[in-house]
């Protein structure tokens, strides 16, 4: 299930190009209404009356990282349709976005596309007095330095991406990024289909920083990660942890959650820790300039807040969940698996994803170059 790779521009200077970048879906859900209209009463059986809010909501997510029954749930009490549709990585986000027009209402951007999307004035300010539930957050998840205040972003969930390993499979030691380079472990790897994950991974297991800019250092990561390539069975950002389950890969380098989810299926997969420490990223919401649907955009991050619901959304796809509330109601293995929650001594050095201003057009082309060598 090899993803079809579609090469996107950087977040840099470039990024108001991007409006014509390819569509996608979820199997799952409506596509957006294109039409906005005027505040209604929304109403459904079961549902509340009025509350201010619009009759429907475009929201563009993640794939996997929301529950159907999540979004039935506000549907029911508030009576507002939901057309959801999901992407596969924030350069696909980025370009639907960038395409303007206020297709979507609400959308879901990692941390440090957060003051690119400012500064190009993609996204417009929350109005917390809406969204009460902020209040459940963690402190050490709020008023982060990419949006003091968080006047543009709410935060939703965050992962690190760590390695796994089919200890039944596989005898060779892997401790490090460094030992998925082994002979041995050919087609037997899947990765997330994110190039700054990737990329950072590569150069972290070559001494430098996963947010390294230098173009020297970035040539030699892409000769690195050329020569990974016969390892690599496949690129997935969707459900790689579907490739475990199977069997068709015994070893990962995939998002914490996809790696805990294969764990229930495949006990035997064994998380690592890598030597060179791991990096993390947090995603947000967001509002795209130019929404239809503000107001009833804001009930919604609220409704995702509550407590109940939060751990609901855990339970399903358990990211790492910043609701300070919601985490009393999720059970004890998920606290503790370490795919999800990293101990303390990792989260002290673990490194965030950055913004990297132009030299993200740099990196899109090394990324091109390094799938081109397929």
């Amino acid at each position: 299930m090899k993803k079809r790779w579609k090469r996107m521009m950087g977040i840099g200077l470039t990024v108001l190009g991007l409006a014509a970048a390819a569509g996608c879906g979820s199997p799952s859900a409506s596509t957006p209404a294109d039409g906005g209209g005027s505040p209604q009463a929304a109403g459904s059986p079961g549902g509340q009356a009025g509350a201010g809010l619009d009759a429907e909501l475009n929201v563009f997510n993640w794939s996997e990282y929301l529950p159907e029954s999540v979004i039935k749930k506000f549907e029911e009490k508030y009576g507002v349709k939901v057309n959801y549709t999901t992407f596969s990585s924030n350069e696909e986000m980025l370009a639907k976005v960038a395409a303007g027009g206020g297709i979507y209402d609400l959308t879901v951007a990692s941390d440090y596309y957060i003051q690119p999307m400012v500064k190009q004035g993609m996204i417009e300010p929350f109005d917390l007095n809406n969204v009460p539930n902020f209040k459940n957050l963690l402190p050490e998840f709020v008023n982060k330095e990419f949006d003091p205040g968080n006047k543009y972003s709410i935060p939703y969930m965050g992962n690190t991406v760590s390695l796994a390993v089919n200890t039944e499979k596989i005898k060779t030691e892997i401790a490090s990024y460094q030992d998925l380079w082994k002979p041995e472990l050919k087609g037997q790897i899947v990765m997330v289909d994110d190039q700054r994950f990737i990329l950072g991974m590569v150069l972290k297991s070559l001494g430098y920083s996963a947010n390294d800019t230098d173009p020297a250092h970035l040539e030699q990561a892409k000769q690195k990660m050329i020569e990974l390539m016969p390892n690599i069975k496949a690129f997935d950002s969707d459900s790689p942890k579907t490739l475990m389950i199977n069997g068709e890969v015994n070893v990962a380098f995939v998002w914490g959650a996809e790696i805990a989810l294969a764990q229930r299926e495949v006990p035997t997969f064994q998380t690592i820790l890598p030597k060179e420490g791991l990096m993390i990223t947090m995603d947000n919401f967001v509002i795209p300039a130019g929404a239809k649907h503000k107001k009833t955009a804001e009930a919604f991050v609220n409704f995702l807040l509550d407590p109940a619901i939060s751990a609901e959304i855990a339970d399903s796809f358990p990211y790492i969940n910043p609701n300070k509330e919601a985490r009393t109601m999720i059970d004890r293995a998920t606290l503790e698996n370490i795919a999800i929650y990293p101990p303390a001594e990792e989260m002290n050095r673990v490194e965030g994803l950055q913004d990297i201003g132009d030299a993200a057009k740099l990196y899109d082309r090394i990324w091109s170059e390094v799938k081109s060598a397929q």
